[in-house]
């Protein structure tokens, strides 16, 4: 019995997915390559790799409890000094993103864990590269802006080569994208809502 390291998460369409890969890439990031544009919903995990069939009938059952919702990224952030960290930030999506990474890891799922930090929907755009690129990347990404409606979610598993490759879409229940989504009350998300 061997052992993966699998994730979850929302991938940024194209062509912003691209275009946001080149960015990370040009300014200095090594691994930007090998990391599709996402926002997380389960950081790198490592399973047993006989694990995998119960981790996608429960991605599944999530999934068909969600519906399809409106998603912005707009401007950027940084987790600094806390993590070496410049993102692109999401400004409509997060509560259903955060009621969505709770029912990924819930305690009685079979990737339940604690996080290293409180829970923060975002696009990486720069991880442990020199300060100064760090500050570029803040800056030439400032007015970035894409919106689309997230339909699903995705399993991914990280190569011994560090390249991430999906495994799986999880595609939500419902079909249409409520109006209400982006307008919802902080904390914990009924269904009906998603």
């Amino acid at each position: 019995m061997g052992t993966v390291t699998i994730g979850v998460s929302i991938a940024v369409p194209e062509p912003h997915g691209s275009l946001l890969q080149e960015r990370r890439a040009g300014f200095g990031d090594a691994a930007a390559h090998g990391i599709p544009t996402h926002v997380t919903l389960l950081p790198p995990t490592e399973v047993a790799d006989t694990a995998l069939t119960a981790i996608e009938a429960h991605l599944t059952e999530v999934a068909a409890a969600g519906r399809p919702f409106p998603m912005k990224l707009s401007g950027t952030g940084t987790f600094r000094p806390l993590s070496p960290v410049v993102f692109v930030q999401v400004v409509q999506g997060a509560e259903a993103c955060t009621w969505l990474q709770k029912q990924v890891r819930d305690a009685s799922g079979p990737v339940a864990r604690e996080l290293q930090f409180p829970y923060h929907p975002h696009v990486t755009v720069a991880h442990g590269i020199d300060e100064a690129a760090m500050d570029r990347a803040f800056e030439e990404l400032g007015d970035f802006e894409a919106e689309w409606p997230c339909t699903g979610f995705a399993l991914y598993e990280q190569g011994a080569d560090g390249v991430w490759r999906k495994l799986r879409e999880f595609p939500f229940g419902g079909s249409v994208v409520p109006p209400q989504a982006g307008h919802v009350e902080r904390g914990s998300l009924p269904t009906s809502q998603l």
